[in-house]
């Protein structure tokens, strides 16, 4: 594999290509192969395939450099997020924000009813945070949160945590290590669903984990690797090699996508069918609250032409979802809440639609 030593010294737009490359020799390929295998001969590095893959090396390579620490992939970011919530005790206290991402919210729930706890503070309240951790096994943080898109004080809660000894988890999807690397801010581990940006092209099922290439965090990532291996939620090697292809590019389609969404967001925020624009002031992702009620935002979605009407995001066509419309969102989302996920489309193509759209509704 390409050395780290050479590779730290990398941009990352050129890291993003470089990362997880075979060594350099006269006629070798330039591309980790797919190793499709289920068995090993015996007494070498891997035994099983239910335990490594030489393409999954490849990509852990390049994602954790990226992450600045040591990724293992999961069959899917709940994989990932079930991973890393299998750290918390039985019966043990997490802190999270009270509107998170769905399906971690699911997991929560089923933590609270096996006889767990769940403190849930609002994204933007840190005081509440700083508070909640003196009695806290686990902390789970979104920055920012899917789909209100609100923005936690990292660095200040993380740190704390730290201090406390509490166990820390960043879930860094909408923001790509290209925006936020929690791990330097003091994170234990980091959560993403590759499915999204880090992959790109809505075709896999992927997740990941990420942990600190130190002492700690090394004991975690062995309870990470523990889980995976016994709960066999493992990738098959066709997706991970394409998640690293994906990989390739994340730095120009993250660019043009988030230099887009900043511009609808300027321009959303001047329409008269929109009480609301949510936008950190970075990345791909914003929100907005269409006036009016559910019906009016699901004429929405139905009257988009470009825009992708689907419950993903971060591929590189654009995407458009009533959240509120799955029973399992927070009720703290509001009905007309729409989360748009802008990919690489033209930009004053994806403004013509989204206006005829919202105009329409």
């Amino acid at each position: 594999m390409v050395g780290e030593e050479s590779s730290q010294q990398l941009h990352v737009d050129t890291f993003l290509v470089a990362s997880g490359r075979p060594e350099r020799s006269p006629g070798a390929s330039v591309n980790v192969p797919v190793e499709l295998t289920s068995t090993y001969a015996a007494d070498g590095a891997v035994n099983y395939a239910r335990v490594g893959n030489p393409t999954w090396n490849a990509f852990e390579e390049a994602l954790g450099g990226l992450e600045g620490g040591l990724a293992l992939v999961h069959a899917s970011g709940m994989g990932a997020i079930s991973a890393a919530l299998s750290l918390v005790p039985p019966g043990g206290t997490v802190v999270a924000p009270d509107t998170t991402y769905n399906g971690t919210g699911d997991l929560l729930a089923a933590h609270e009813e096996a006889g767990g706890t769940v403190v849930r503070v609002h994204a933007t309240d840190t005081s509440g945070f700083l508070a909640a951790l003196e009695s806290a096994d686990l902390l789970w943080l979104e920055s920012p949160t899917n789909p209100l898109m609100d923005v936690t004080e990292l660095d200040v809660v993380l740190a704390r945590s730290r201090e406390l000894g509490v166990t820390s988890v960043v879930d860094n999807t909408l923001s790509t290590p290209l925006l936020c690397r929690p791990l330097s801010l003091g994170a234990d581990v980091v959560v993403h669903s590759v499915t999204k940006y880090l992959s790109g092209h809505s075709d896999v099922v992927l997740g990941a984990t990420v942990v600190a290439e130190t002492e700690r965090g090394r004991g975690i990532g062995d309870r990470l690797r523990r889980h995976r291996t016994l709960h066999g939620a493992i990738a098959g090697p066709m997706e991970v090699y394409l998640a690293l292809r994906g990989l390739r590019t994340l730095s120009v389609r993250f660019e043009r996508a988030s230099a887009s969404a900043a511009e609808l967001a300027r321009r959303l925020a001047d329409h008269p069918s929109v009480e609301r624009v949510r936008y950190p002031g970075a990345g791909a992702i914003l929100s907005i609250d269409v006036a009016g009620d559910q019906a009016a935002a699901e004429r929405v979605c139905a009257a988009t032409q470009v825009w992708l009407h689907s419950t993903s995001l971060g591929g590189v066509e654009s995407q458009v979802e009533r959240r509120r419309r799955h029973p399992s969102e927070s009720c703290e989302v509001p009905v007309s809440l729409l989360r748009l996920s802008v990919g690489i489309e033209h930009v004053e193509d994806l403004w013509a639609d989204l206006d005829q759209a919202l105009r329409t509704a």
